[in-house]
């Protein structure tokens, strides 16, 4: 097996084994990140120009969001080769150099793996098409027969994520399900061939160095046996926890079972990460059984309103959850399936507040971290972009409901006073609004109330102090309603969810803070919607 440098980047990043376990972990969406070629669109050089700020920023790895061959019917995660990198991004020699350049750095590469569906346009889908009903490759994804005398009503009533129903029907009769868009049919993962084929997916990318992956819809991959009808019209949510007979049937963890055995054959601790999206925290940690996968996005702590009782009862819980199953808890904020929480906390300077307290929140809390690109710089939400640049599926989906996603995908600024604020040369696939000149990088760099330079000191801290990270419990204080407190260690960290000034007892000496002090000469005054760090 060929040795990288992955397998001599460091395994501890605090009092407990495994990188994984504390990081803070960096999402890159590869087409709105960074252009190196003018043609608007990210790419994996522009990626790898951008690798400097991402080791000063002070995270631990990059996620990577799709970047395979694929005709774009949902921004890549509708895939035609798993082993092929799409043309608008570059090629596998650039893939090959983001991975090295990033461990030169000391940064780790967890790469997006989208198993639950390919695309219409891979070649088993292709093929079965061709040879028409009775094709062996066929049994690879769901065909069948359809209901009614002639075969018109779909095999049964379930109902696709972007809308409309789940099934089409092709030319001989026949019907394919797909979860998702009619372009991306699901794989039958009882089907030996899949399974074999994806554990050689695995390690095509383990051999050119990836550190782990992210399991796009990992909850998905088994239907309940018979395909059984859903029996209710409720419209179903992209990003739900309904108990759903195609969504976190328990044949899923035999599949990350084998997925394990090859992971752990790789030196250098490679991962896997789960979206798995589950009724319940518990039902999350399942899928992070020691001999199945590492983490899993905790898309519960990600749910929960600005609210401290809210908040700590999702801390609890999460952390409650893991610790049976000795997993590390994640926590994350935004990514590119929601509404920015800059946005989500209520906008405009109460929004990014509440948003730069809860970033402290979050990096104060035991576990990995995770940070979707532009959340340190303070972006909101896109909400007026034009219907006709949106590229999302669900914004065209046939009940229409507009789609969200688009909003948080709009290309981050790097620099300069128009756009495409150092993006590229030649514009940006979705229009950036006139007022991000002053959340750029560039203006941002220096400037110690700005929201990029407070997570770089968070960042700092948190690698500086083994008590943050590590571990798996925190110590809640007594705090006036509406706050939270906690200790770890000789930190505290203090929270103030309510709109206004709060006394309590100072905890120690400040280290850090969210927004603007209450009270220069009174620290044990916290401001509306803010958060301190403590020395105790």
């Amino acid at each position: 097996m060929t040795q990288h440098l992955a397998d001599a980047l460091p395994t501890t990043t605090g009092t407990r084994p495994g990188w994984w376990r504390e990081a803070v972990i960096y999402q890159v969406y590869p087409r709105s990140f960074a252009d190196s070629n003018g043609d608007g669109m990210g790419d994996l050089e522009g990626i790898r120009s951008r690798l400097p700020y991402l080791k000063e920023l002070g995270v631990d790895a990059v996620w990577l969001s799709p970047f395979y061959a694929s005709p774009q019917a949902d921004a890549g995660y509708d895939v035609a080769d798993y082993r092929a990198i799409d043309p608008m991004f570059g090629t596998l020699h650039d893939a090959d150099a983001v991975i090295r350049e990033a461990h030169e750095l000391g940064l780790r590469i967890i790469v997006d793996l989208v198993p639950n569906h390919c695309s219409d346009q891979h070649e088993w889908f292709k093929q079965a098409l061709r040879e028409g009903p009775g094709s062996p490759l066929r049994e690879r994804f769901h065909f069948r027969p359809g209901q009614g005398a002639d075969g018109s009503e779909p095999p049964n009533d379930w109902e696709s994520i972007f809308g409309g129903p789940a099934w089409t029907r092709v030319a001989d009769g026949e019907w394919y399900l797909h979860l998702f868009a009619p372009e991306q049919p699901d794989f039958n993962w009882e089907h030996p061939a899949v399974q074999d084929e994806f554990r050689s997916i695995l390690r095509f990318w383990l051999d050119l160095g990836a550190d782990g992956f992210r399991i796009d819809v990992a909850h998905g991959l088994v239907k309940a046996p018979g395909l059984p009808d859903l029996g209710r019209d409720e419209q179903l949510k992209l990003l739900g926890n309904q108990v759903l007979p195609f969504f976190d049937q328990d044949g899923v963890h035999e599949i990350y079972r084998s997925w394990r055995t090859v992971l752990d054959e790789y030196a250098g601790d490679r991962i896997g990460v789960a979206e798995a999206w589950t009724p319940s925290a518990d039902r999350t940690a399942l899928y992070l059984r020691p001999d199945e996968l590492h983490q899993a996005f905790n898309f519960h702590y990600l749910n929960t309103g600005w609210d401290a009782a809210a908040l700590r009862g999702a801390i609890d819980d999460s952390l409650d959850a893991m610790r049976p199953v000795g997993a590390p808890t994640t926590w994350v904020l935004s990514n590119h399936d929601v509404v920015r929480h800059v946005t989500r906390y209520g906008g405009g300077a109460q929004g990014l507040a509440r948003a730069r307290a809860a970033a402290l929140l979050m990096l104060a809390l035991p576990g990995s971290a995770y940070v979707y690109q532009g959340e340190e710089l303070g972006l909101p939400e896109v909400t007026d972009l034009p219907d006709e640049v949106r590229q999302d599926p669900s914004f065209f989906k046939e009940n229409g409901q507009d789609g969200l996603r688009d909003g948080c995908r709009v290309p981050i600024p790097w620099s300069g006073d128009q756009a495409p604020y150092g993006f590229g040369d030649g514009g940006s696939w979705l229009p950036q609004p006139a007022e991000w000149a002053g959340l750029s990088v560039a203006a941002q760099t220096g400037d110690p109330a700005s929201t990029l330079e407070l997570y770089r000191a968070a960042l700092r801290i948190r690698r500086e102090r083994a008590d943050l990270g590590a571990g798996d419990a925190v110590e809640w204080l007594e705090a006036p309603e509406g706050v939270l407190a906690f200790r770890r260690g000789d930190f505290v960290c203090t929270v103030n969810t309510t709109g206004e000034p709060v006394r309590m007892s100072p905890p120690g000496t400040v280290l850090l803070v969210s927004g603007d002090v209450a009270d220069q000469a009174d620290p044990g005054v916290l401001g509306a919607d803010t958060a301190v760090w403590w020395q105790g």
